[in-house]
């Protein structure tokens, strides 16, 4: 199992290039399956759980070309409707193949999702949502099991709570539903908006993209486009951390400032220079200490639950005291003992964290636990005295392209130990 080594005490400078966004890549590549002539991507991210989720549709039969940053995907030779679980339980995200399969082809067979055991994210809602439009769903054995004759019917959709994947995967859907499907309390991240531009694109009728209600007016048939994958807030927000908690100054380029304005404003409040162009973003801490922030992790625009714990790494060397409250997950403190281990000063009450700054951290061995308390760990070692080693790295690999490599380029001092 590969292993990262870190020599913290090294302030980061330089600029790193953005990714395409691994939280859009994945839902895209899932509304490729309603094309009916052949689609591309570009932007794509080379990561684990991209690589994954194109493993489970050639699975289905169809052909995919993976070049580069760029995806063709062609459906005509698609030969079955079933995703397995050897698959699936990888990746929570593979579970967006069942709506445009039952859609599309009016059967799908898909395994119920593994991924990041940050707790509970159930898939009723994306199951109420396909009944809504008219879908007979059982699950049995660990499978859905979805079945429609003829197309869905548009319908009406209120979602008990907001999610991200459900409102994806009803979008999909909908998007060739006889009539129209209104979507409410729809989701409203970005990667959200980016998947309602790519099924207008090929030709799908929606309005209201970018807020809490959408609209679909379902058309029969879908094709193909080339369409670029938005930049990956989260991977910028992620190398800025880092930068602020080395008391650096980073440039991330090809990303979009825009996407991430709560994340943005936390980081003046903990003292650092930010400066925006249209497609960059830079944070200057001008080798100072952070100030201490306090937050609370919200559906988009608000804080987002995926940089709550990079925001945590870089309070636990500022200078007072934090308070985070997580109300997405409830089990997303798991990098708290393993920031502990380094030296931090972290106090967990159910969904709050209160975190007290140190001066510096010390290097130990840590373990990674899911993908964004790894990145977590990463800038807390680049931060601490001496060298720290972090297992189970595999997790960064399923969400941050060239890790290393984009972080030795500002100058940090990682290598990876392969197993």
């Amino acid at each position: 199992m590969d292993r990262f080594l870190i020599t913290g005490g090294k302030r980061l400078e330089g600029e790193v290039r953005i990714s395409g966004a691994k939280n859009a890549a994945l839902p895209l590549l899932a509304a490729t399956l309603l094309a009916t002539t052949p689609i591309t991507l570009t932007n794509v991210p080379r990561l684990k759980d991209v690589s994954t989720l194109i493993k489970l549709i050639q699975g289905l039969g169809i052909t995919v070309h993976y070049e580069g940053d760029t995806v063709t995907v062609d459906t005509s030779t698609l030969s079955n409707q079933f995703a397995p679980y050897e698959l699936v339980k990888t990746m929570r995200a593979s579970i967006l193949v069942l709506g445009p399969l039952l859609a599309r082809y009016g059967e799908a067979k898909v395994s119920l999702p593994g991924g990041c055991a940050i707790g509970s994210r159930p898939v009723d809602q994306h199951l109420k949502a396909l009944e809504a439009l008219g879908a007979q769903i059982d699950v049995e054995a660990g499978y859905v099991y979805a079945k429609k004759d003829g197309r869905l019917d548009g319908g009406q959709v209120k979602f008990d709570m907001v999610t991200v994947g459900g409102t994806e995967n009803i979008l999909i859907a909908a998007s060739i539903a006889k009539g129209t499907t209104i979507i409410e309390n729809a989701a409203q991240e970005p990667e959200v908006t980016d998947l309602a531009n790519l099924l207008v694109k090929m030709g799908a009728q929606i309005e209201g993209i970018g807020t809490s209600t959408l609209t679909v007016h379902g058309v029969e048939a879908l094709t193909g486009c080339t369409y670029a994958v938005v930049a990956d807030r989260i991977e910028t927000g992620s190398y800025l951390a880092a930068a602020a908690i080395t008391g650096g100054r980073v440039r991330t380029t090809h990303t979009d400032p825009t996407l991430m304005e709560a994340v943005l404003e936390k980081f003046e409040e903990m003292g650092a220079i930010i400066n925006r162009g249209a497609d960059w973003v830079e944070l200057d801490m001008q080798g100072r200490r952070p100030n201490a922030v306090s937050f609370e992790t919200l559906p988009h625009p608000q804080f987002p639950t995926d940089m709550q714990a990079q925001l945590m790494a870089v309070n636990t060397i500022a200078e007072g005291t934090g308070t985070i409250l997580e109300t997405i997950f409830e089990n997303r403190f798991m990098h708290v003992p393993e920031l502990s281990r380094l030296g931090a000063k972290v106090q967990v009450n159910g969904s709050e964290a209160v975190v007290t700054g140190v001066e510096t951290l010390q290097a130990a061995p840590v373990m990674a636990t899911d993908l964004r308390a790894s990145f977590s760990l990463v800038i807390a070692a680049l931060a601490a005295h001496g060298e720290t080693c972090i297992d189970r790295i595999y997790h960064i690999d399923r969400g941050y392209e060239q890790l290393e490599a984009k972080l030795q380029g500002l100058g940090a001092n990682i290598q990876r130990i392969k197993a």
